[in-house]
């Protein structure tokens, strides 16, 4: 599967996020990505930093928006990965996937705190859907920071994990990049399972949108706090010895 993952300024104008959004995925479609995922919120803005709040986002105009992603998805056979607020009975920051010929999917963000938590409610979907002849497990932003969240991607013994963040500083914090790079590469490598991971750029990009392997490898990474299509081609392989180990330990521990 040829992935994609486009890191952009997102702001909390509804139209010039779209915009960025379908420029970006007619360029991966250009080069033959079967998939493209966008930062949280990439269609809304994240609030309070791009919108005051959740309530102040124009979620009636969510559905036409939607419809315009699935008839690219459609026209060019690529699956659609993009962050959003959205309401259904509660505020919920959500992961769209949009996909080919298919109704529309989603996952709801469940670690709040901070200004998720006052933005949002938990969700109770589990993030894990079937793309093409690959199981995706798919989290949002803080959970990265919960191996257990990616726990229950392993039980359900997914070939790749997404992770679409908003993860930003008001300075150039590259501690705090290198941190949040630190969980990823951990989340990946103790499950045995490759991440691709999207992030916003401004004012300062502090988690990388990158793919890393099952044993925990950078293999693609984008410049911080670019605009940038990040291309990458996955490929289920067979586990190599020190990710054959990490697998029959965890297996072990959790009793599978």
């Amino acid at each position: 599967m040829r992935l994609a993952a486009y890191q952009f300024a997102v702001t909390g104008d509804l139209k010039k996020n779209t915009d960025k959004i379908k420029e970006a995925v007619k360029k991966a479609a250009e080069q033959k990505a079967d998939l493209i995922a966008f930062p949280e919120c990439a269609l809304s803005g994240y609030p309070p930093t791009d919108i005051a709040s959740s309530k102040d986002f124009d979620v009636e105009a969510l559905p036409a928006v939607l419809k315009e992603l699935q008839e690219m998805s459609d026209e060019y056979n690529i699956n659609i990965l993009a962050g959003s607020i959205d309401f259904d009975e509660k505020y919920l920051n959500r992961a769209f996937l949009i996909a080919p010929g298919k109704a529309q999917r989603h996952y709801d963000k469940r670690a709040l705190y901070g200004y998720d938590s006052e933005n949002f409610e938990r969700g109770n979907t589990d993030g894990i859907f079937e793309i093409g002849d690959l199981k995706v497990g798919v989290r949002i932003c803080f959970e990265v920071r919960f191996p257990e969240y990616f726990r229950e991607l392993y039980k359900a013994n997914t070939d790749l994990d997404i992770v679409i963040f908003y993860a930003v500083s008001d300075f150039d914090d590259t501690e705090k990049y290198d941190v949040m790079k630190s969980h990823l590469i951990s989340r990946a490598a103790e499950n045995v399972t490759p991440i691709l991971s999207v992030n916003a750029i401004t004012p300062f990009q502090s988690c990388p949108t990158a793919f890393i392997n099952a044993s925990g490898r950078v293999l693609a990474e984008t410049k911080r706090n670019t605009e940038e299509l990040l291309i990458f081609d996955f490929e289920k392989t067979e586990l190599n010895f020190g990710e054959i180990g990490r697998k029959r330990e965890s297996d072990a521990l959790l009793g599978l």
